[in-house]
């Protein structure tokens, strides 16, 4: 009985001390909590879980090296491109309302405000990786890649065979991709690139004692860099399944969105891919000017103004939520959202909730098939929220949406990989591009008019009235949002 007693006491103190640590370590009260419980009514198995999926790595060891080696790379190239930014905000070519976004992502992730830059909406697969290659074929300098899902199928090996074309004729080529995403990847088609001379490296290696902790910090930025001038990010992997002309294999129907940039916006996703590079690979890569077109001293003229929203487990703040909340909290007349997943922060949610009541039109597009029924209960129950207010939600009928967009009236178009999700803000490498161009966003606009023609509302009154059980049964998977 006394070992008993004094068991119970350990495990106890055990308890108390782990809960002083997710309090410390975790920056969401609803996250904490949620750990705290779990921890608290699920004995063991609850601690377990969270060292294994809940211990904040923002400031740990994982990412100490990286960070280190990041900082002075950023704090160069924030020093060197303030002035510029500062050029571009007394232009007057971005509207003044944005002036508190655009310095926050300054000064949180050293992104500056990018003029004269060429911007390409590329809508679904159909369009983007027809551009991709022809842009890899006219590379003269380097290539940089770094996507979280690879694959090894036609698409796959399109690009791959471009990758060893370009590498045999003396362009330094780099292929970096994450280990879990693209785990389908074998030995052989590495090989068949490391043969070509393309550089490859792993993002995150899963091994066995890590595996865990490797589930959840996952690199899910998608981006390409040509000669450091030309570049692609958005939501559309390397995969046959985001082409929706090779469905012999896959007959349901991708939607999703990229965009093609040619100019100084580049850069910051040079250096974000440099950071990655150097964290993943033995072979690090220095800086060149040859990495970086300086186009700074060119005249700001009226063209598209890009700034790059970065953010992961190595940044000190969460920057993509807070900028999305920024463009949200700075919308006048209309937000529309697109995301696949939709479980937001209770902040985020707040200021939907003022916007809506304040007489925005706020719309947003998500999938009518989901992938994930624990994800949709627990979406459904902030679709519950927004309904109430006013909010207009539509389910995507003619596929799958996959797409992660916002339109902020008609300045503001946001294009990036972050879903709007606590796995998005808090865990994953994401990064998103801001565009402040009334063009783009009025073709963004255009895109999600069209989506809604294949979608349908959901009706207030009749998602409102379903039986009890099935609210409650959302609320309840709700509480579990922050490990989804």
């Amino acid at each position: 009985m006394n070992w008993i007693i004094i068991t119970e006491i350990i495990y106890l103190l055990i308890v108390v001390l782990v809960i002083l640590r997710v309090l410390h370590d975790t920056r969401s009260s609803t996250k904490a909590l949620a750990y705290i419980l779990f921890i608290f009514f699920v004995p063991i198995i609850g601690i377990i879980f969270y060292f294994s999926f809940g211990v904040n790595y923002r400031k740990r060891k994982l990412y100490t090296k990286k960070i280190s080696d990041d900082v002075p790379f950023r704090n160069y190239l924030k020093d060197k491109m303030n002035t510029y930014s500062e050029t571009i905000k007394k232009s007057g070519l971005i509207a003044y309302k944005h002036d508190t976004l655009t310095e926050f992502i300054l000064r949180s992730g050293a992104s500056p405000l990018t003029a004269n830059n060429e911007v390409k909406l590329l809508i679904n697969g159909e369009e983007k990786f027809p551009e991709l290659i022809k842009a890899l074929d006219n590379a003269t300098s380097h290539i940089h890649i770094e996507y979280y899902i690879y694959e090894d199928d036609i698409t796959g090996n399109q690009i791959a065979d471009a990758l060893i074309k370009k590498a045999k004729q003396g362009i330094e080529v780099r292929f970096m991709y994450d280990d879990f995403g693209s785990h389908g990847l074998g030995k052989d088609f590495i090989k068949k690139l490391q043969d070509a001379g393309v550089q490859t490296a792993p993002f995150y290696k899963i091994k066995w004692y890590a595996f865990a902790n490797r589930l959840n910090y996952r690199n899910h930025r998608k981006i390409v860099i040509i000669d450091g001038l030309v570049s692609f990010v958005g939501g559309i992997n390397m995969s046959d399944k985001y082409r929706n002309d090779l469905k012999k294999n896959n007959p349901l129907y991708w939607r999703d969105t990229h965009l093609m940039l040619k100019g100084q916006a580049t850069a910051y996703l040079q250096y974000l891919f440099m950071c990655d590079w150097n964290f993943s690979s033995t072979n690090r890569l220095e800086y060149s000017d040859t990495y970086f077109i300086d186009l700074t001293k060119q005249e700001v003229i009226e063209s598209e103004i890009v700034q790059i929203a970065a953010s992961g487990p190595d940044s000190n703040q969460p920057v993509i939520f807070y900028s999305l909340m920024e463009a949200i909290n700075s919308a006048k007349k209309n937000i529309y959202i697109t995301s696949p997943y939709f479980i937001p922060d209770q902040s985020l949610m707040d200021s939907l909730l003022i916007a809506i009541q304040g007489g925005l039109d706020v719309k947003i597009l998500i999938p009518g098939i989901s992938d994930s029924k624990m994800v949709n209960a627990a979406a459904s129950a902030y679709y519950t929220e927004l309904l109430k207010v006013g909010a207009k939600i539509y389910k995507y009928d003619k596929g799958f949406v996959h797409a992660k967009t916002m339109v902020i009236d008609d300045d503001l178009a946001i294009i990036g990989s972050a879903n709007m999700d606590y796995r998005s803000f808090d865990l994953n490498f994401e990064v998103n591009a801001m565009v402040y161009s009334k063009n783009i966003t009025k073709q963004l606009t255009d895109a999600f008019i069209t989506d809604l023609k294949a979608s349908k509302q959901i009706d207030a009154t009749l998602w409102l009235n379903r039986p009890k059980y099935i609210h409650v049964w959302e609320k309840m998977v709700r509480l579990l949002s922050p490990f989804l």
